[in-house]
């Protein structure tokens, strides 16, 4: 084990996991205190249409992915403010359209297909020096824009209502949110795959929401527990030779389930009425 870690591809999936824990336990607690679970879902699968169109047009996976998984992103946004009745089906169907064009235009792409099992559910041990780049840069754009909008982000959070009494913008703060879950869930892309992302940006966040009794609070335990689970789904998946993407979701999995567990033996030794 000491000798695979000393090696560079071993290296760079270390340093991938904890540049992505950083911004996805961020966001991912946005995501949680906001409810938008399903849209962040409908999100990640859509992206398989990007992989799609990368590889029909010749163009690099990453910039593919980036380019169209924005463009779902804000419609769904739109959907989600301006049909608020039938946002879950509206966008349950761009998610299925997004998956469903990036088969197709995969069918139609002539020669060699890649191997979309590491796109599908993951492939941190092949995440190449340049990508870490890439993901350290989107990190430093998530983490600029959520702290010159912390508080414009509780207030959207937590009280809405509130937000709009002090004048805020809260449709344009809320595109913008959706832009950053966008920009996380193609960061994860590598780590975790995409059918395995919503749980990476969900399972610390929710851990941590039991944890914590402020959002900075809770944003800083997410990021620590996401690089826990990553670097311990790492090190399981190379040992006993398993997938790193749903290890790494297995630690997460067993990780949230202690953590119901330890929250239902504390409120079984409250005293009755408290």
């Amino acid at each position: 084990m000491t000798e695979l870690w000393q090696l560079e591809f071993m290296r760079n999936a270390l340093w991938a996991g904890l540049l992505v824990s950083l911004a996805c336990g961020v966001v991912g607690c946005l995501v949680v205190v906001n409810r938008i679970v399903f849209i962040s879902g409908g999100i990640a699968h859509a992206a398989y249409g990007g992989i799609g169109l990368a590889f029909f047009l010749g163009l690099a996976p990453l910039a593919g992915v980036l380019g169209f998984t924005l463009l779902c992103a804000v419609l769904m946004a739109w959907i989600s403010l301006t049909r608020r009745e039938r946002a879950d089906t509206v966008i349950g169907v761009v998610w299925a359209l997004g998956m469903a064009l990036g088969v197709i235009l995969l069918d139609l792409t002539p020669g060699y297909h890649p191997d979309l099992m590491s796109y599908l559910f993951g492939s941190i041990l092949s995440v190449p020096r340049s990508d870490l780049y890439l993901t350290a840069g989107l990190d430093v754009v998530v983490l600029a824009v959520v702290g010159w909008g912390y508080h414009r982000f509780m207030a959207l959070s937590f009280d809405q209502e509130f937000a709009l009494s002090r004048g805020l913008a809260v449709k344009p703060l809320y595109f913008l949110l959706i832009i950053l879950i966008s920009l996380v869930v193609v960061m994860l892309i590598r780590v975790v795959g995409l059918l395995l992302v919503i749980a990476l940006l969900t399972i610390p966040a929710y851990i941590a929401e039991g944890f914590c009794r402020s959002l900075k609070a809770m944003m800083a335990l997410a990021s620590l527990l996401c690089a826990l689970f990553t670097l311990c789904g790492l090190a399981l998946a190379v040992r006993l030779d398993l997938s790193s993407g749903p290890s790494i979701i297995m630690v997460a999995g067993a990780a949230f389930f202690l953590a119901q567990g330890w929250h239902a033996l504390r409120r079984g030794k409250e005293p009755a009425g408290v």
